[in-house]
């Protein structure tokens, strides 16, 4: 197996060793190298291809503060397409083909001085990072490539399927939700199956989305309206992505080009015309785990190794750049101060700022998904009120407004 290297430190030991290149690895070797650090980032598959450069209809929303943790590690100025921002959501309830409740919730300009946050195109994210990984020297990249990592606690050595050997002071797990690296340090994990699958493509539409998204709670699950920047071939874009059952949710995405349409008009309205979906259609299980701790000896999890949510709120990435920005505080004011980051002082506070507040989300995003997830007529008069409520209610509106964006 070949891989892609380059080393700019005089030899081959690092500070830390990414095991996992997705958008939460590749942030955080990317921010550690601005700060100094010598990371060494491996992964099974190689880079370049992931810069798919067809449209394929996948986005990510970018909260305010993930924002921030991008520019620092100087991937957010290489992005090579537009980001869209979000400046107003509607939260809505109803069922499909109808009207939804009068009664809503509403964030708009007013509520924050920024944008909520930003779409971005999953294929310029990843162009995005790999231009950032391969332009620092601290960095070296193994792509494609395996490894083997044995832990003690006066250090980590690696070890990679063609052979070289090197040592790093902290591993950091970000393979994602099986995660090797987790299963091998014996860390527990409980899962919560939902039973449902989320429906991810874009559409194009006559009118314009003035750059505004809409959460719309149906009975078998959240559909969410995502403003995207324009392309050449599509004025008005959008990425949508919704949750049914397992069985529904594979129904769909086979139906023929005007059904699907059909479906997703059902549930988004007519506010932005009529729907042409674009791209490939994705189809991903939808369930939440949580590791039972965030770091062993010489090595932590960032991520979905560490958590999974549903997408409900639309939070996932954004918990683990959050991960990412608690951890580099903690690594890069180490290194600075010449200590050892793999030290288990430091990893267990990296737990303890990080793990409540995920599992808040956690439990909160599963509230939101059973009290939404039904047709219970009390519940949803409750749920339709209480919408009502915030909406109403400027300072609660601009406090869950600042929570979200990561502020």
């Amino acid at each position: 197996m070949t891989s892609h290297s380059q080393t700019g430190a005089g030899h081959d030991d690092v500070d830390v060793c990414i095991v996992g290149a997705g958008p939460v690895g590749a942030t955080l070797a990317c921010r550690l190298a601005v700060a100094g650090l010598r990371v060494a980032i491996v992964d099974r598959a190689s880079l370049p291809p992931m810069e798919d450069p067809a449209f394929d209809g996948r986005a990510y929303a970018i909260a305010a503060g993930p924002r921030r943790l991008l520019e620092e590690a100087g991937v957010w100025e290489l992005l090579p397409l537009e980001a869209c921002p979000i400046e107003e959501i509607r939260v809505s309830d109803g069922r499909p083909g109808e009207a939804p409740s009068p009664l809503f919730l509403e964030f708009g300009r007013e509520d924050a001085d920024q944008p909520f946050g930003w779409m971005i195109e999953a294929r310029a994210l990843r162009v995005a990072l790999n231009r950032a990984l391969y332009a620092h020297d601290l960095i070296t990249v193994l792509a494609p490539e395996e490894v083997t990592v044995t832990r003690t606690e006066e250090g980590a050595w690696v070890r990679t399927r063609s052979g070289r050997t090197f040592g790093a002071r902290l591993v950091v797990a970000a393979e994602g939700r099986r995660s090797a690296l987790r299963d091998q340090a014996r860390i527990g994990i409980t899962r919560l199956p939902y039973h449902q699958s989320g429906i991810v493509c874009a559409v194009a539409h006559e009118h314009p989305h003035n750059n505004r998204a809409l959460e719309h709670f149906l009975p078998a699950g959240p559909f969410a309206q995502l403003p995207m920047a324009a392309t050449p071939e599509h004025p008005n874009l959008s990425a949508i992505v919704w949750s049914e059952s397992d069985a529904l949710a594979q129904r769909m995405v086979g139906l023929p080009h005007d059904a699907f349409a059909h479906e997703i008009q059902r549930r988004m309205g007519d506010w932005l015309g009529r729907v042409t979906p674009v791209g490939r259609r994705w189809v991903y299980p939808l369930s939440a785990q949580y590791a039972q701790r965030y770091f062993d000896t010489r090595m932590v999890l960032v991520g979905d190794a560490a958590h999974g949510i549903h997408p409900i709120a639309g939070q996932g990435l954004n918990l683990g750049f959050r991960d990412v920005a608690a951890l580099c505080d903690v690594l890069i004011a180490a290194h600075a101060r010449g200590e050892d980051v793999g030290a288990p002082s430091l990893l267990r506070r990296y737990q303890a700022r990080c793990r409540p507040a995920n599992m808040l989300m956690l439990a909160a995003t599963d509230m939101l998904e059973r009290m939404f997830g039904n047709d219970n007529p009390v519940l949803r008069r409750a749920r339709d009120l209480g919408l009502a409520g915030v909406h109403r209610m400027p300072a609660l509106r601009r406090a869950f407004v600042r929570h979200a964006m990561g502020l």
